[in-house]
């Protein structure tokens, strides 16, 4: 029994250096393509890359070679341009969509979790209701109401991933508004709006920030199949999802034409996916790790 409690202590005890070893060799791995990836889409304009609107029949389909380093598309633009170029929509709308997740369902799911009564009601309503319309539907009308833009897609996905964030934030919220510091703080005559700020949000900011990164991988897998179906930003703008589209015509010509964006994909979502996952691990209390 001793050597039982004795190991759980240790475990429990376990020090941030201890930790970080244990978190392996994929999640280091994730670390470091998410910085390749984001670093590379934020200074694509800096790197000595040919434009990737840039045109040119007479090399259509060109394979990998010294002046091509992925060859070209069935237009003759670069396809290392165009996928780095890509890579800047599909991380923007990724990165900014659950942004506006985060903002507005995170404040009204501690609100609700904290008010309870009837404001909670017509939260958990209104999110009910949003749920209830086919994302997918609600896309398209939402498009062909507003027009193909980079702003109208992340407005839409974003809008789309507040019901998620906000039953996130509620779930946290309603897990710590009756523990010992809020009860302590309510007694010491705090207002709601310090309680909220100052002894909710800390917490429920950490499980907040690891689904945002699960979000951001949902988000780029949904404005890659939206850009597949021709719903994304319109061209000559590339994503990662209008690349695939284009390249699917060149299956048996130029594999590749598809493939290099959807490995490219894959990596970016799996590295998201296993650092969420690890975060969501290391800052939910019941896994003791804490």
């Amino acid at each position: 029994m001793a050597t039982l409690e004795l190991g759980i202590d240790e475990e429990v005890a376990l020090s941030p250096a201890t930790r970080s070893r244990r978190l392996g060799w994929l999640f280091w791995g994730a670390i470091a393509w998410t910085i390749f990836i984001v670093a590379a889409a934020a200074l694509a304009s800096l790197l000595p890359l040919p434009s990737p609107t840039d045109m040119d029949m007479l090399e259509r389909r060109v394979p990998i070679s010294a002046s091509h380093w992925l060859g070209t598309d069935g237009l003759g633009r670069d396809e290392l341009a165009r996928l780095i170029y890509g890579a800047r929509v599909s991380l923007t709308v990724g990165l900014c969509a659950p942004v506006i997740g985060i903002t507005i369902g995170g404040a009204l799911g501690i609100l609700a979790g904290y008010f309870r009564g009837r404001f909670e009601s017509l939260v958990v309503g209104s999110m009910d209701v949003l749920l209830a319309f086919p994302p997918l539907i609600l896309a398209l009308a939402v498009t062909a109401y507003l027009g193909q833009s980079l702003l109208n897609l992340t407005c839409i996905l974003g809008v789309l991933g507040i019901p998620a964030f906000m039953r996130v934030a509620r779930a946290a919220t309603l897990s710590l508004a009756r523990r010992e510091f809020v009860i302590a703080a309510q007694a010491l005559g705090a207002t709601h709006p310090r309680i909220l700020l100052r002894e909710l949000l800390p917490n429920v900011l950490l499980p907040l920030l690891a689904f945002f990164l699960l979000g951001v991988a949902v988000t780029i897998v949904v404005e890659g199949a939206l850009s597949f179906l021709g719903l994304g930003v319109p061209p000559p703008i590339s994503s990662w999802g209008s690349m695939i589209g284009e390249g699917r015509e060149s299956l048996e010509i130029a594999p590749r034409l598809a493939f290099i964006p959807a490995v490219a994909m894959f990596l970016t979502v799996l590295s998201f996916n296993l650092i969420g996952d690890t975060l969501r691990a290391i800052t939910d209390p019941r896994q003791g790790a804490l």
